[in-house]
C-alpha cells in the first residue's frame, strides 16, 4: 500500500489539532491557524488548506474565520480513527482499479486473488479503523499495533 502524502499531512493535521485541544484550556483548544500547522509539520501551506477543506467538508474538522480564528476537531479525537481521515482526502482505503475488491470476479487460476485483496483490505481496516486521532497525539497505540511494530520484518524496506 502506498500512502500519499495527501493522506499522510491530512493525519498529521487532525494529529495536531487534537495535541492542541489537549494543551488548550479544559481540553476545548482555541482554532489552530492553517499557517501554525504547516509550520509545525513542514507541509506547504496551499496544499494544507485544500487538505483542511475536505477535512471540513466530511465533518471532521470546523473552521473558524477571523483574526482568532483557524481550525479544530469537529469531534472528540478519541472518536476519529486514522481511517477517517485517509477516507475524508482519498475515498476507500483499498480499491483496485477503482474498484473495491469485493466488486472484483477473477477467473481461472487468477480467481483466488480477489480474497488477497479481501484480506489487505481487513488487514488496513484493523489497523487504520482502531488507532485513533487521540491514540496517536499522546503516543499511546493500541497494541495490536505496537505489537506489529516489534515484528523485526516490518520495518525491512521490502
Amino acid at each position: 500500500m502506498r500512502i500519499s502524502a495527501k493522506a499522510d499531512y491530512a493525519v498529521r493535521a487532525v494529529v495536531h489539532l487534537a495535541a492542541a485541544a489537549v494543551e488548550g484550556a479544559g481540553g476545548d483548544g482555541a482554532p489552530v491557524k492553517a499557517q501554525a500547522i504547516a509550520d509545525e509539520q513542514d507541509i506547504p501551506v496551499r496544499f494544507l488548506l485544500g487538505i483542511m477543506n475536505e477535512l471540513r467538508v466530511s465533518g471532521l474538522v470546523r473552521s473558524q474565520r477571523g483574526a482568532d480564528g483557524g481550525f479544530v476537531l469537529a469531534r472528540p479525537a478519541a472518536e476519529i480513527a486514522v481511517a477517517d481521515v485517509i477516507r475524508a482526502v482519498e475515498g476507500p482505503l483499498a480499491n483496485v482499479s477503482d474498484l473495491r475488491p469485493d466488486e472484483i470476479d477473477y477467473t481461472g487460476s487468477a480467481a483466488a486473488l480477489k480474497d488477497v485483496w479481501i484480506a489487505v483490505r481487513a488487514s488496513l481496516r484493523r489497523v487504520l479503523e482502531t488507532t485513533t486521532i487521540a491514540a496517536v497525539a499522546s503516543g499511546k497505540l493500541p497494541s495490536a499495533v505496537t505489537s506489529l511494530t516489534r515484528d523485526d520484518d516490518a520495518w525491512l524496506p521490502h
